[in-house]
């Protein structure tokens, strides 16, 4: 029976017994969190990885990755080849443009292609730190932008390479 003795002595072991639980939880999410961010950095051989994000909110929001953009992704993966290697290619899907990134790492976008909408633009940073935006007719036009995205790709190339001195 529930009287008010074993509500006195049960309320304090529940309150405790929830804060245990929510701070492991919260403990939990930091530490896989933490750990995929310094999964990122270390710079072992990895499989070729397509969707580096596992689809959480993206699908709830909306956002597909549709063939066109896997298409695209494929094109700038394959001019990048040339002097990266590939499995440091990665992208990340958003509703208005798909993210092209060097090494899993938002900081380091080499591109981004915008194919949602009825115009079709690709959109890089040039040596100025400024953004470049042209319009593509098709994904065929990607490939004359070549040395654009390669020199974006090896200016974060150089960047790594300062700082470890």
């Amino acid at each position: 029976m529930v009287t008010s003795k074993v509500m006195e002595q049960f309320t304090p072991m529940v309150k405790k017994t929830l804060q245990q639980y929510v701070s492991e939880l919260i403990s939990d999410r930091l530490k896989s969190a933490l750990s995929n961010e310094t999964n990122s950095f270390k710079e072992e051989p990895r499989e070729e990885q397509i969707q580096p994000v596992p689809p959480t909110s993206a699908e709830v929001k909306g956002i597909e990755f549709t063939d066109l953009e896997r298409e695209g992704f494929f094109i700038v993966k394959s001019i990048l080849r040339t002097k990266i290697d590939g499995n440091r290619i990665y992208y990340r899907d958003t509703q208005r443009y798909l993210n092209i990134l060097l090494d899993d790492n938002i900081r380091k976008t080499v591109c981004r292609l915008h194919l949602n909408a009825s115009k079709k633009y690709l959109t890089w940073t040039d040596d100025l730190g400024k953004e470049a935006k042209v319009e593509i007719n098709s994904l065929d036009n990607i490939y004359d932008y070549t040395e654009q995205l390669i020199s974006s790709v090896l200016r974060y190339e150089k960047l790594a390479e300062a700082q470890s001195f």
